[in-house]
């Protein structure tokens, strides 16, 4: 059997893995925000639920991707962190007041978010070539589609939070399937801190923040996911009640981004190769500018609106998905969980709550006595966010061809 051919089944398992992977979270993302405001959550409890992740991702850093270089094998980590997360999120379907609701979704955030890393750390480890990251995360994006394209039959134009609860069911029953799937990973040992090597991944990742090129490239993924998470907090209310969207519709909507992201996963590593870190880096962001501006000049066109959700694939894939594999080549790899939590913190945890603070404050400032949100006002906010972030990378962002051994990377 070629070498090609053993890699195969494992490429597969990995390929699965991305996908349930992100179908818990795309079960129940587009329509967090909307579900809370039927449950009749004011803005200030919404936004502590989207702190929620950030809380998870600051945790994950100093314990859970900790625990997962130093202490225990990566994919029984999922295991156990997938059946507690499932259990949870049918705790939060039938949790109808804001404490229960609250507490469910926070322990389901503190075991879920490490995995985001985990699954990461997993993939590149049992890849020959860090480039092939996109071709099996992928997966993801496909597992994102097929967790959100089912709620067009089994929700309605018009439905309830009894009807609407069935997001976080849905998702509970992916999590706990994960949790069986990922015993059957391959195994992904921890790696124990040896003679000289820092036995805290989490400082030995936070060096290499002491490179130039490191911080800038931390500071523009910051500015990135405030936008990014951004559009979640944003998309499907503006897609429901500015464009005329039937709220059983908009999932699919959005999952036609996701489509696209499929293809642009598939050609990243070809990418990748042709126009270098940077250069693509900087057509992700600029990606997420386009779309904000379509959202804001283009309301009254449903085609168009429709259409600008294909960027998302470069969005996500141009900019985030590289992220991943540039950190995967930059910092070492026996703290590789805490070095992708350490930007997992960013995408998943601040930028999600600054996100999910700042934007519905906007829109409340910017509604209307009429009811209607000035969209237009509000969506120049992100296109500009984006706009600013591609400008420090062009001018700042200068990785080198190979990463210097420093005492904080060797």
């Amino acid at each position: 059997m070629s070498t090609s051919q053993a890699r195969q089944p494992r490429t597969i398992a990995l390929f699965v893995m991305m996908a349930l992977q992100l179908a818990i979270w795309g079960a129940w993302a587009p329509k967090l925000f909307p579900y809370m405001g039927m449950l009749g959550f004011t803005a200030g409890q919404q936004a502590l639920v989207g702190s929620c992740w950030g809380i998870a991702s600051v945790v994950g850093i100093f314990f859970s991707n900790q625990f997962a270089d130093r202490n225990f094998a990566a994919e029984r980590f999922l295991a156990v962190s997938h059946l507690v997360g499932g259990l949870c999120l049918f705790g939060a379907a039938w949790a109808t007041t804001f404490p229960a609701f609250f507490g469910c979704y926070l322990v389901y955030s503190l075991v879920y978010v490490p995995t985001l890393s985990v699954t990461n750390t997993i993939a590149f480890a049992n890849l020959s070539d860090g480039k092939d990251f996109g071709r099996v995360r992928a997966g993801g994006t496909v597992g994102w589609v097929m967790a959100s394209w089912p709620f067009v039959f089994i929700l309605g134009a018009h439905s309830g939070p009894e009807d609407v609860r069935a997001i976080f069911l849905v998702a509970g029953a992916i999590a706990l399937a994960l949790a069986a799937f990922s015993l059957t990973l391959p195994h992904t040992p921890p790696n124990p801190a040896g003679d000289g090597i820092d036995a805290l991944a989490w400082r030995r990742a936070l060096g290499l923040l002491r490179q130039p090129f490191v911080a800038v490239l931390f500071l523009v993924t910051f500015i990135d996911s405030v936008v990014h998470n951004g559009y979640f907090v944003m998309a499907d209310a503006f897609l429901t009640n500015r464009v005329g969207i039937a709220g059983n519709l908009s999932m699919v909507v959005l999952s036609l981004g996701q489509i696209a992201e499929v293809l642009t996963m598939l050609v990243l590593g070809w990418v990748l190769g042709r126009l270098g870190w940077r250069v693509t880096m900087i057509v992700g962001i600029l990606g997420h500018a386009a779309r904000f501006l379509a959202f804001a000049f283009l309301a009254d066109s449903v085609p168009a609106i429709v259409a600008v959700q294909l960027l998302h694939g470069i969005c996500y894939a141009f900019f985030f998905a590289t992220v991943y594999i540039f950190v995967d080549e930059a910092f070492p790899k026996d703290v590789r969980s805490s070095a992708q939590g350490l930007f997992n913190l960013l995408i998943l945890g601040i930028g999600n709550m600054v996100a999910s603070a700042l934007f519905p404050a906007l829109s409340a400032g910017l509604t209307g006595p009429d009811g209607q949100v000035d969209y237009q006002r509000l969506f120049l906010v992100p296109a500009g966010l984006a706009a600013a972030g591609a400008i420090i990378l062009a001018l700042a962002f200068r990785p080198p061809n190979a990463v210097p051994a420093t005492p904080e990377n060797a």
